[in-house]
């Protein structure tokens, strides 16, 4: 690990050099490019370079324990000593962490998938809910939130919604929310005040550029047809809605909220890309998973991942056994903490995986 740090030193050094040869700036296309190497770089080198700095620290301090001091010296320097080495064990940790393989796709925006499942109009309510948990966290993050497509049901919830959230690492904070999400609470339309479990899916999805994924526009097949409201109803005379199927995938989207065909069209282009990312991704998890066990899950659609207990007031993930009892806040959006330890859960899989 020390090698790898040092030669990454290294290169962070001769990226700092060309950053400051005054002729790089000829060529802003080389600048850019250097000058996010040496961006992405710069936190990992520090932590290294404090790490150094605390084993130099570690050392005087041993050196000065095997010198004749009077008891009071003495101790505050083995005080300082073992402060200094649980210093270094946390470094060495949190640099081993920084090693790990970066997921491409974590600083994405992304595209996010609810669907109601059992339980009818109380699922469809809930995934109104999800929607609201997702939107609130965006705004927290100062991420911008648009809702892609919808369908709405008559009581305010949805039979499904697709919205997309724009921000610097979104993906990577909301990558372990796909899965099942239960909730167990007494629907508004229940007389009799028995409490009901529906459920609604979530996927989560990295928003794909042409680059990331090539769409060969011989192979769509683009339909049009007008624009419905949820009781079926017409809301424009004209065919805006849209509808691409991807032949070799089978992948069906479709979009129907804008009102002009070319809107309709750009977004249901987006949310093909993003679906035909997120497959070669589930296939690369595929993958992994003969050699790794995903602590957080596989992020199929049909794990359940995650129990909302209104009645309790809690709110439980499966996946690493943790339980808040802080359903308002959660319901309103305050989930970093669960963010969190998912993160953490996974990192820590990761490290032993690497050990191993």
């Amino acid at each position: 690990m020390y090698e790898k740090l040092q030669e990454v030193e290294n290169r962070y050094d001769e990226l700092t050099e060309r950053l400051n040869d005054p002729s790089i700036v000829s060529d802003q296309q080389d600048f850019q490019r250097v000058a996010k190497a040496h961006s992405d770089l710069t936190g990992l080198v520090s932590k290294w370079r404090e790490y150094k700095d605390t084993r130099k620290q570690l050392a005087d301090t041993e050196n000065m324990l095997h010198e004749k001091l009077d008891d009071e010296l003495h101790d505050l320097a083995q005080m300082e000593f073992d402060e200094l080495k649980g210093k270094i064990e946390n470094i060495e940790q949190e640099l081993r962490v920084m090693l790990l393989p970066k997921d491409p796709n974590d600083e994405k925006s992304v595209i996010v998938e609810v669907r109601a499942g059992t339980g009818g109009e109380e699922a469809a309510l809930f995934v109104g809910d999800l929607l609201k948990i997702y939107t609130r966290y965006a705004e927290r993050r100062n991420w911008k939130t648009d809702l892609l497509s919808s369908d709405p049901t008559g009581i305010g919830g949805y039979k499904e919604a697709i919205m997309e959230i724009k921000g610097r690492g979104a993906y990577s904070a909301l990558k372990f929310e796909g899965g099942v999400h239960r909730v167990q609470r007494v629907p508004a339309t229940e007389s009799s005040g028995r409490i009901h479990t529906s459920a609604a899916t979530v996927a989560v999805m990295p928003e794909a550029e042409d680059v990331d994924v090539h769409i060969n526009k011989d192979d769509l097949e683009i339909d049009t047809f007008r624009s419905s409201s949820a009781g079926g109803q017409n809301v424009q005379k004209n065919e805006t809605a849209i509808r691409i199927t991807h032949r070799p995938s089978g992948i069906v989207v479709s979009c129907q909220d804008e009102r002009s065909q070319l809107q309709n069209k750009e977004r249901a282009m987006t949310m093909l890309r993003a679906r035909l990312l997120e497959r070669e991704i589930q296939t690369q998890h595929e993958a992994e998973s003969q050699t790794r066990r995903l602590m957080v899950g596989s992020g199929d659609r049909s794990e359940k991942i995650r129990t909302y207990n209104f009645p309790q007031g809690r709110v439980t993930d499966h996946r690493i056994n943790f339980t808040a009892y802080r359903m308002d806040a959660i319901m309103d959006g305050d989930i970093q903490e669960i963010i969190d330890r998912l993160n953490s859960a996974d990192q820590a899989e990761k490290l032993q995986s690497a050990v191993v």
